[in-house]
């Protein structure tokens, strides 16, 4: 092999070996790694053309590609990504750049580029949203590092990247480990979306009866409107699907435990270090920690039985009402995830620019959505906007659909149904826009209980109180 390749991957499994062929489709000459000879030779067989090719041989991998190397990583988070860095590293050139692509924890990142900037090598950590679809014919990408190196695969990404009215959802995220960072806030929102559309769903299923055809509909309806998104459309493909085994809706006969792999209770824990609330994420991620008791939810369910009132009123008109609660709910916690890579912006001197966040979501990846162009516009108009709900065309978005997020959590109430996003979007929404918050009393324990002072509204200073005097 001579140094004829402009990019390698390494990590042949499907996201790797899709967003590779994906490359080749534009024009460039690829090649990737893999330890399995098998994959490697499957990638060679799909790709079918001069321009890609594929080793088990890292040395070849490396002496094949032209320099400055580019190098994509899509291993397993983890030992993994240090292992193959190990690895290729003591044959690497300065200015060489390796880019991580899974989804690795962000403080990872930021020692992986620490210990790379040493040896002048580049690292970045690069999100990428969108599936096995999304990588083959194009993803979300969101690449953060040293920003000299992303001119080198620049023209790369916004190839193969989704595009929205000719725009390429893929931009430059900021230094250090800006990409995974905005690519773990967008899973923690992806969290979010999904268990209030599982939460309405499951309200409309159990409280209204709805059938899952009918609820197929609405929900396809719902997507065909101002509710359009990836995830509300596959809601309506997912409730449509017929079981080849038993001949019921699939739905009905998946066990109800969702699995995990972290990225969400990342999201929560970061924004407890940052005091960023994040309420609706925080209680997806709560939920999905539930589901694990089965036997436990069981065994109470035969305990607590109640007889769910029948539903009572305008089933047009309360339909409406959770369209409304979707929108508003789902709005919130976008909201809470855009607060939260403000604050992190702030910290971590990431430098993001949240208008193209909102830009790059449009398309391509899992939570894709119309409304990210309304988020778009009020960022550009306002780039220093500290929080959506402050735009004036948001608020008054906010104002119209909150009734409808109030009557879904008093149903829910009623029917015995839990709803903790859309109870915890709400309570986020009401605190954030009351003045005075019954904090005062809870100041006033803490320093009746452990003399930690508080503040006065009518006096500058910090006071402490002999409360029994």
């Amino acid at each position: 092999m001579n140094q004829q390749f402009d990019i390698g991957m390494v990590g042949l499994g499907v996201m790797g070996r899709n967003l590779l062929l994906n490359l080749a489709d534009h024009g460039y000459r690829v090649i990737g790694l893999d330890t399995d000879s098998g994959k490697a030779a499957a990638l060679k067989k799909e790709g079918g053309r001069d321009s890609v090719d594929a080793t088990s041989d890292a040395k070849a991998f490396l002496a094949a590609q032209r320099l400055p190397r580019a190098i994509i990583l899509l291993v397993p988070a983890g030992k993994a990504v240090d292992a193959v860095i190990n690895e290729l590293t003591p044959n690497l050139t300065p200015g060489d750049l390796l880019i991580d692509a899974g989804n690795s924890q962000f403080k990872d990142t930021d020692r992986r580029h620490q210990e790379l900037a040493a040896k002048q090598l580049n690292f970045f950590g690069m999100g990428v949203s969108g599936g096995e679809s999304g990588a083959r014919y194009g993803p979300s990408m969101m690449p953060g590092g040293p920003k000299p190196a992303y001119e080198r695969v620049k023209p790369m990404l916004e190839a193969i990247a989704a595009k929205v009215n000719g725009e390429p959802c893929v931009a430059y995220m900021g230094s250090g480990s800006a990409g995974h960072y905005v690519k773990m806030v967008h899973n923690g929102i992806e969290y979010g979306i999904m268990q209030l559309i599982a939460e309405i769903y499951d309200l409309l299923h159990r409280g209204l009866k709805m059938s899952n055809a009918d609820l197929a509909t609405l929900f396809d309806g719902w997507h065909r409107g101002e509710l359009n998104s990836f995830l509300m459309e596959i809601t309506a493909k997912i409730l449509r699907k017929i079981d080849s085994k038993t001949g019921k809706h699939l739905v009905d006969v998946i066990l109800d435990v969702a699995r995990q792999k972290g990225t969400g209770k990342w999201t929560s824990q970061e924004a407890f270090d940052l005091q960023s609330p994040l309420l609706t994420i925080d209680a997806a991620v709560s939920m999905r920690d539930i589901s694990a008791y089965e036997a436990e939810r069981t065994q109470a369910s035969k305990l607590y039985a109640i007889n769910q009132a029948p539903f009572a009123g305008d089933r047009a008109a309360f339909l409406d009402k959770m369209r409304d609660a979707a929108f508003a709910s789902i709005l919130l916690t976008y909201a809470q995830g855009f607060a939260l890579l403000r604050k992190a912006s702030q910290t971590y001197n990431y430098g993001l620019d949240l208008g193209s966040i909102a830009k790059i979501w449009r398309g391509g990846c899992i939570i894709r959505a119309s409304a990210l162009e309304s988020f778009r516009a009020a960022f550009e108009s306002q780039p220093d906007l500290p929080n959506l709900l402050l735009n004036a065309k948001i608020a008054e978005t906010m104002r119209t659909r909150q009734g409808g997020l109030r009557a879904a959590v008093v149903a829910a109430i009623e029917h015995g149904i839990p709803a903790a996003a859309l109870m915890n979007a709400l309570a986020y929404f009401d605190a954030f826009r009351t003045a005075r918050l019954p904090t005062n009393l809870i100041q006033a324990q803490r320093d009746f209980f452990g003399a930690h002072t508080y503040e006065r509204i009518d006096e500058k200073g910090t006071f402490h109180t002999k409360w029994e005097e």
